[in-house]
């Protein structure tokens, strides 16, 4: 069984690459962004806490996001492999999907590597939607009317503009040097706590 989990700043692509792999392998894709904007919409007990705690402008919990992945992972489709898109984002996290692979082949890591200006570019064009919460890349930065989403046919808005995501080549070195730091850091964390594993650094071509 193929194993996989997808690292990367956002932007990085690492949704693109997952259900490419998945594809692929025959494998479910479990995106925890992905399960969670979906309890939101449906109205799930899970989907209204979320969006509480979202409205709020706090992080959903370790424990609400643990326990989405496990919940998934126990489903049958996964006995014959998966790939992680958006977890671990955190140590607690990492330690837990070290349980979770009790009995299961060995974990996978990618670490997709991008340059920066390209994730400050992807990033001030990456769109969502107002109605399902899936993103979209947007044909340019400034005008987005009219697109619509393919999995739901709503509408499409810009996801953050320059001043959110940090317009200043100072602040977004920042940014990605903070990313890199914290993907590191898991990396080791599974590399110490989790069964063997490979891990593989992809440097996609633009």
């Amino acid at each position: 069984a193929l194993n996989l989990i997808m690292l990367g700043p956002p932007g990085a692509g690492k949704g693109t690459q997952a259900e490419r792999l998945a594809r692929a392998r025959g494998i479910p894709k479990i995106s925890t962004g992905d399960i969670l904007r979906e309890a939101v919409h449906e109205g799930t007990e899970i989907g209204l806490r979320a969006k509480a705690l979202m409205d709020r402008g706090e992080l959903v919990p370790d424990e609400m996001v643990i326990g989405i992945v496990r919940a998934r992972l126990d489903r049958p489709d996964a006995r014959a492999g998966f790939v992680l898109d958006g977890f671990p984002r955190t140590v607690p996290q990492a330690e837990a999907l070290d349980g979770m692979m009790t009995g299961r082949d060995p974990l996978v890591v990618v670490d997709i590597v991008v340059p920066e200006a390209e994730l400050v570019r992807r990033m001030l064009l990456r769109m969502v939607c107002e109605s399902c919460g899936a993103t979209a890349a947007g044909l340019d930065g400034h005008d987005a009317g009219g697109a619509e989403c393919r999995r739901c046919g709503g509408r499409l808005q810009h996801r953050c503009n320059a001043r959110q995501y940090g317009h200043g080549r100072g602040r977004s070195r920042s940014h990605a040097r903070d990313n890199r730091e914290r993907r590191v850091r898991l990396l080791r964390q599974l590399g110490c706590r989790a069964r063997p594993h490979a891990v593989g650094i992809l440097h996609p071509r633009w």
